[in-house]
């Protein structure tokens, strides 16, 4: 865990580009994002995430034009809705 004055200097660093997201998740997501970031070269669970969100927006705006990425986006929200109590905190 950062201290609180490296903390403070990271916020007053990057206060207008970036915010601190503290995540309660359960240990597989967190294993989960680590996968993700080994898979894609990533530098870690926080880019894990940034990439996760990117390739969702990209999907979603494929799936305005391809009724194939709208069915996945719709199958992948049904199954998180089904299981969510597997993969919520």
């Amino acid at each position: 865990m950062a201290t609180v004055r490296s903390q403070s200097r990271w916020r007053a660093r990057n206060r207008l580009v970036k915010s601190q997201l503290n995540v309660m998740a359960r240990k597989g997501t967190f294993d989960a994002l680590d996968a993700i970031a080994a898979s894609f070269d990533l530098r870690g669970r926080g880019e894990a995430i940034a990439f996760a969100c990117f390739a969702i927006r990209a999907l979603m705006r494929r799936a305005e034009h391809d009724a194939a990425a709208a069915d996945l986006i719709r199958e992948f929200a049904d199954g998180y809705r089904r299981d969510r109590d597997l993969y919520a905190p």
